[in-house]
């Protein structure tokens, strides 16, 4: 009785022990797995993989055919660290869709079809520390405060997008940030761009493959590099008017003159009646001296 009581317990314990097994060995259809990880590189998967274990850590989608990341799929990988997504056709649905990842370490989603990023987009990334977006060519607009949440992000590389315009507080406030890729980008150094240049050039970011972070338009700083271009738009911005700068001063000028003009009619006027009362005053006493 006691051997077989014995056996009982070991004899759970390996079941427990053969489940466990088994469970970490499940792993999503076309994909291979090790501890922690699953990678489904070169696929040719049109959807986000089914079945992926929930204690994974590091999950590598890429070069396939998704075009969507589901968010209530992702939030059960509540321990996700490490997330590659590039080479694939993700587009511009990514508002709240890494909500459920917030220890989120790593982000790439180079070479996509991104449009936009929100600050709802990374909003619940608050441990991000490298997030790679180069090579999205429709990627043109990125919101002033859209990695406002992202204070720990120290690698980010927007190159080779369709961005003209970055808000210089969009990068300055990162405290952590040291590598920003630009390069190839189609820059529009204009006034409104100035400031960000200046930031280049005095802050202690690394900008890699600098000699191609150039100006596109206007056709006058055309392919020149963009720290090369700030004492020419600090003259050309100090000194240059435009259409509704004129107007502007036509209307202060005609102001000042109406106001000029309204000024001397008005002290005419007064000069005039106080004359008028003062000659009046005259007569009246001339008059009275003339009756005693």
């Amino acid at each position: 009785m006691s051997h077989s009581g014995g056996a009982q317990p070991l004899g759970l314990v390996f079941l427990l022990g053969m489940g466990m097994a088994s469970e970490r060995t499940n792993c999503p259809s076309r994909c291979t797995c090790q501890y922690l990880e699953v990678n489904c590189t070169g696929q040719q998967l049109h959807e986000f993989p089914a079945a992926i274990p929930l204690d994974t850590r590091q999950l590598v989608l890429a070069v396939n055919n998704i075009s969507y990341l589901p968010a209530v799929e992702l939030s059960f990988l509540a321990d996700l660290v490490y997330l590659d997504c590039r080479k694939n056709f993700l587009g511009d649905d990514l508002d709240f869709t890494f909500i459920g990842v917030a220890k989120l370490v790593y982000l790439d989603l180079s070479f996509n079809n991104l449009t936009q990023v929100t600050f709802s987009t990374f909003s619940n990334l608050l441990s991000l520390v490298v997030l790679k977006m180069s090579d999205n060519p429709n990627l043109v607009a990125i919101e002033k405060d859209a990695f406002t949440n992202n204070t720990w992000l120290r690698h980010l590389d927007v190159s080779r997008t369709g961005l003209t315009f970055l808000d210089t507080s969009t990068v300055r406030d990162l405290p952590n940030l040291r590598f920003l890729g630009l390069s190839d980008n189609p820059w529009h150094c204009n006034c409104s761009f100035l400031d960000f240049i200046t930031w280049m050039t005095e802050s202690n970011v690394h900008f890699p493959d600098a000699d191609n972070v150039t100006c596109y338009t206007p056709e006058g700083l055309h392919d020149r590099k963009m720290p090369m271009v700030e004492a020419q738009l600090h003259f050309s911005c100090l000194t240059q008017l435009y259409k509704q700068d004129y107007i502007f001063l036509c209307l202060i000028g005609f102001c000042m003159f109406f106001a000029g003009t309204m000024a001397a009619w008005l002290a005419g006027i007064c000069v005039v009646i106080c004359e008028f009362h003062a000659s009046k005053g005259e007569e009246e006493e001339e008059e009275e001296d003339t009756v005693t």
